[in-house]
Order: C-alpha cells, then structure tokens, then sequence
C-alpha cells in the first residue's frame, strides 16, 4: 500500500481531516475525517514508498505501546480498520 498523492492531513476548526489538493482529486461528499492516532499514523507513512498493516500495528505500538491497553493484538485489529478504512476512503492505494 501507499498513500494517493494529492491528499494532506489539514486541521480545520480543531478537527483532522484528509483534504484533497488538485482539482482531480476534489470531492466534497467524501470528506475524511481522522482522530488522533490515525492522523498520526497518516503522517508516517507520508515519506513511505509502501507500507503495510504490520506497518501502521508497529507505529502503534511504538507511540502508545506503554499504555496497558495496546496490545500487539489491539494494535493490530485497530491498524487493520484503519487500512480498511482508508482503501474505502479511496486514500491509498497497492
């Protein structure tokens, strides 16, 4: 996976959305809002040529692994949603 070119992590009005940047890429009924560890996890794999579920599960665990509640296994259920999420989204693509 990689994430589609011409879409950026913007804040607007405090809330994190993906916004499309091209007039290609412009659809208003699809806006895509991201809480705090998808956004996070969106700005890592920015500079990425690929990634992966595996990927984006290892960047949880190394951002909130600490907590008691991140497991591997939360981990990676919550990178798969998120992956699922984003190819429904049309944000990135194989």
């Amino acid at each position: 996976m990689k994430a589609k070119k011409g879409f950026r992590l913007r804040t607007v009005c405090g809330e994190k959305m993906i916004v499309a940047e091209g007039i290609e890429n412009i659809d208003f009924s699809n806006i895509i809002y991201m809480n705090d560890t998808a956004a996070f996890l969106w700005e890592n794999i920015q500079p990425m040529e690929a990634f992966t579920a595996d990927t984006l599960a290892q960047f949880i665990l190394d951002e909130y692994g600490d907590q008691e509640h991140v497991t591997r296994e939360v981990a990676q259920n919550d990178a798969k949603q998120v992956l699922e999420q984003w190819i429904d989204a049309g944000i990135v693509e194989q």
